[in-house]
Order: C-alpha cells, then sequence, then structure tokens
C-alpha cells in the first residue's frame, strides 16, 4: 500500500502526541492502607527489626560451635632419614602420633545447653523489639487518622465560615450591617486558615512519621492510609488481660529463659571442673624394626578446679531468678496502669460522642440561621463556632486517647485487645 508523505506525518504525529498523551496521564493513585497492611509492611522493611533478626540467626549459629567435639591430633616426626639404612650407630627412624582431649562431665551437652537457651533468649528479645516496634506503628497510625479528621473538621469549618464571609458580604451592600462589622467577620477568617494550615502541617508529619517507621526511605505525599477512629467495643476481663500478658509477654519469657540459661551455666562450670584426659597412639619404625606404643595424659587438678566460675555462675542463676520474679511484677502494673488509662480515656469518649457533639452541632446550626435571619449577635455566633471547633478537636482527641490506650493495653499484653 502506497502512503504519501503527508499520510505518513499525520501518523507520526498523531502517534508521538498518543505517547505524550500516555506520559502525561496520572497514575491511578495507590488504594489507602489499613493498619494490617501497615504492620505487615513495617516487618518486612523496618531496617532495625531486619538487623535484630539478622542478630538471632548469629546467634544460633553459635550453637553450631557449641555443639562440636574435641579435633584429634596428629604428628609425624623422622629422625636421621639421610644416614644409610644399614648404620647400626645412628638408624633413621620415623614416628606418627595420633591424639584426642576427651571430654569428661558431658561437658558438649551442657554447652549445647547454654548456646541453645542463649538463642531462646535472643529470640523473645527480638520478638520484645517487634512488639515495641508494633506499637509505635499503631500509635503513629493512629495519630495520622486523627490528623485526616482533624484537618476534615478545619475544611468543614473554614468551608462554612466562608459561607458566613459571603452572606455577610452581600448584606454589606444591602446596607443590612456596618464596613466595621463585616471587617470583624473578616477578621475571624484568619483563625480558621490558621486551624487549617496547622492540621495540614501536622497531617503532613504525621504521614512521614509512620512512613520513617514502615522503612520506606523517602516519604510519598500521597500516601494514605484508610481506618475508624470511633471507640472500638473491648469483650475482654482485666483478668484475662493479665493472664495474656504473662503468657505471651516475650521480655517476661526472655526472662524466665534467662533462668535456664543461667542453670545451664551452672552446670556448664561444674563440667568445667572435671578432669579431662588426653589418649594417644604411636606407631614407630626404627631402622627395620617396627614397634607400637600408646601415651595418656591427664592434668593433675590440684589447685585449680574452676571453683571461681562454679560461684560465679550460682549468683548469676540466683540474680536470674529474682530478675523473673520483678519481670512478672512489671508485667501486671503494666497492665493495670494500661487498663485504667483505658477505662478513663472510654468515658471521655463516651460523654463526647454520646452528648458533647450533637449539642454542639444543635448550637451552632441554631445561632447560624439566626444570625443570617438577624436574630442573634454576632459575638454569640463567633462564640458557637469557636465551641463547636472545640468540642470536636477535643471529641477527636478523646478517640484518640481511646485508641492509643488500646494500643497500650495490647502492648503490655502482647495481644491485640482489638482484632
Amino acid at each position: 500500500m502506497n502512503i504519501s508523505r503527508s499520510h505518513r506525518g499525520l501518523v507520526g504525529a498523531l502517534l508521538i502526541a498518543g505517547v505524550l498523551l500516555h506520559a502525561q496521564t496520572p497514575a491511578p493513585a495507590a488504594a489507602p492502607l489499613t493498619l494490617p497492611q501497615v504492620l505487615d509492611i513495617a516487618r518486612a522493611k523496618d531496617p532495625t527489626l531486619l538487623a535484630a533478626q539478622q542478630h538471632v540467626l548469629a546467634t544460633k549459629a553459635s550453637e553450631i560451635t557449641a555443639g562440636l567435639r574435641q579435633n584429634p591430633t596428629f604428628s609425624l616426626s623422622g629422625a636421621d632419614i639421610s644416614l644409610p639404612a644399614d648404620n647400626p650407630a645412628n638408624p633413621y627412624a620415623y614416628a606418627a602420633n595420633i591424639s584426642r582431649l576427651f571430654e569428661r562431665g558431658e561437658k558438649r551437652r551442657w554447652r549445647l545447653d547454654a548456646a541453645r537457651s542463649t538463642t531462646d533468649v535472643t529470640r523473645s528479645q527480638y520478638n520484645d523489639q517487634e512488639r515495641q516496634t508494633v506499637l509505635q506503628v499503631k500509635q503513629a497510625f493512629t495519630n495520622m487518622l486523627i490528623a485526616k479528621a482533624a484537618l476534615q473538621v478545619a475544611q468543614d469549618n473554614l468551608d462554612s465560615y466562608r459561607k458566613t464571609l459571603d452572606l455577610s458580604k452581600a448584606r454589606l451592600d444591602a446596607g443590612d450591617i456596618s464596613k466595621t462589622d463585616f471587617e470583624r467577620i473578616d477578621l475571624q477568617l484568619a483563625e480558621f486558615e490558621s486551624d487549617y494550615d496547622t492540621a495540614r502541617l501536622t497531617l503532613t508529619q504525621a504521614s512521614d512519621s509512620l512512613q520513617l517507621l514502615m522503612g520506606i526511605d523517602r516519604a510519598s505525599p500521597s500516601f494514605d492510609i484508610t481506618g475508624s477512629i470511633d471507640p472500638p467495643d473491648v469483650h475482654i476481663t482485666l483478668a484475662q488481660v493479665e493472664q495474656e500478658a504473662l503468657a505471651a509477654r516475650p521480655d517476661y519469657l526472655a526472662a524466665r529463659q534467662g533462668v535456664a540459661l543461667a542453670d545451664a551455666n551452672v552446670k556448664l562450670a561444674d563440667a568445667e571442673g572435671t578432669t579431662d584426659p588426653t589418649i594417644g597412639g604411636e606407631y614407630e619404625r626404627t631402622a627395620t624394626f617396627n614397634t607400637a606404643g600408646f601415651q595418656i595424659s591427664i592434668p593433675l587438678r590440684i589447685f585449680d578446679r574452676n571453683q571461681g566460675e562454679k560461684q560465679r555462675t550460682r549468683y548469676e542463676a540466683e540474680s536470674s531468678r529474682l530478675t523473673e520474679i520483678a519481670a512478672r511484677n512489671q508485667v501486671l502494673s503494666d497492665v493495670d496502669q494500661a487498663w485504667a488509662a483505658y477505662d478513663a480515656a472510654l468515658d471521655l469518649a463516651r460523654r463526647y460522642n454520646g452528648h458533647y457533639l450533637a449539642e454542639s452541632d444543635r448550637v451552632r446550626s441554631n445561632l447560624e440561621f439566626s444570625y443570617r435571619h438577624g436574630g442573634t449577635t454576632l459575638l454569640d455566633y463567633l462564640d458557637a463556632l469557636r465551641d463547636y471547633r472545640q468540642v470536636h478537636l477535643d471529641a477527636l482527641n478523646a478517640n484518640q486517647q481511646v485508641w492509643l490506650s488500646i494500643h497500650q493495653l495490647s502492648f503490655a499484653a502482647a495481644t491485640e485487645i482489638v482484632p
């Protein structure tokens, strides 16, 4: 098929335009992330957690070293090998010797036990570090949700007041109000604009903080999350939370595992006080004669019987038992304090959500309607707007404290209070 030059130019221009249009078309925005999705990303990408995981693997590798047996020793020697074999005064001689130290007192067993206990403690410490990271992510997630809601409140207040300002401008033009009254209304706009700018900055900072905890190296302005800020129902008792905490808290588990590690070190110190013989065999050829022999080497532990380590490890074991008791008491105290904070925050949130929010809405709507129809003063209307804004912010803060206290309670119990 023959295509004219002008047609080919038109086709080329259309192709270029299509490419440019495709390049300029914005990519679809990523869907807002939920809290479980954010936590999954943080666990997978947070460099601090990844470093701690490698430390656990490095500690576990020490079990290989602890389980190794003693290597045998082989030696080979020769004497006068350059002399003639028939020289009776100085015949040549070759000797081969192999020996090995044999451990007594089950040293290898207790070394392995101590190494495995160390791995268990390290793994529990990692789990505790992950628990702290999860708490930080949850708190940052809640702070960002509240910041989004606060920005929406600020936007609604600003839009509502701008409508009032437009209405006041129309009344000024109609001669219903004086220029001074209008300027007083206009001056109040600065406060609402400032609230909006502050709320937007707070949201940006909350988003950056959350992305940092997620392991994102450069914060994205399009990052978004979704979730509820309404206080959830918690169907669990304080006694149940305490039992969950004692069963699941990794720091308390590490304290209990520390007792097992200390006991293993005591047994290893006792084993190190036993005598380890070295047994060897030897083959020797001198001229035309072959001989064999053996040797046994037993250290005489008259002075050093590992007394210092035996005593030290026993003191360490008693210290570990006391540390476990302290850790248990700390677990119960953390749960009790977190529960008390949750109770107080929930009572406050219920008062705002069940009474004050609706009341502030009615007062603002009534006074706005009254002011626009000349039935109330400007000062009364402005006071109603300030009350409305403050009550909504206080309600958001109350809901925020409920969620933060729930996160703290989940942290104290190492259990998800709200699935």
